[in-house]
């Protein structure tokens, strides 16, 4: 390249430098795989002839995300027990739920996680497929996070007692 064609687009190069250091910091946007997740129950819950729709819970979702950030920061977990030794109905509780809680939590050592590699994941666990399968599990709360080597998703299922 000449010095003439560099210093042609010099200024369409700082255009582009400035842009990208005035865009504020990506945070990824889950909320598709979170909704895709639900639905996927949502399916399975037809599947097994369940009478009534699966809802999403806020309570419920906020007990998901605390227990998918706790695992992304603290390699040490891999299941159902927080680093505090929090159990998925404790952290229900605390969110306001009243009712029985479980929980089904996916872990990718990746940046990203599709939501076919969750669900091949849990429809394949015996016990997480009883919890995806239940029909008394009328609400639901859906979390994920992720960094460049690791994802984590949470689904917290509910009972309103």
């Amino acid at each position: 390249m000449t010095v003439c064609r560099i210093v042609r687009a010099l200024p369409a190069v700082a255009l582009v430098g400035a842009a990208i250091a005035g865009m504020p910091d990506a945070h990824a946007d889950n909320r598709r795989l979170n909704e895709s997740v639900v639905v996927n129950v949502y399916t399975i819950q037809q599947h097994n002839h369940c009478p009534i729709e699966i809802k999403i819970n806020p309570q419920l979702r906020l007990a998901a995300q605390w227990h998918t950030n706790d695992v992304l920061n603290n390699r040490a977990l891999n299941g159902d027990i927080g680093s505090d030794g929090s159990t998925p109905q404790v952290r229900a509780n605390n969110a306001g739920f009243v009712g029985t809680v479980s929980e089904t939590v996916a872990i990718n050592p990746a940046l990203a996680i599709s939501g076919i590699e969750i669900m091949n994941n849990w429809y394949y666990r015996p016990d997480y497929m009883a919890i995806m399968s239940n029909c008394a599990n009328t609400q639901i709360g859906v979390w994920s996070e992720n960094r460049l080597d690791r994802s984590v998703v949470v689904a917290v299922y509910g009972q309103p007692g």
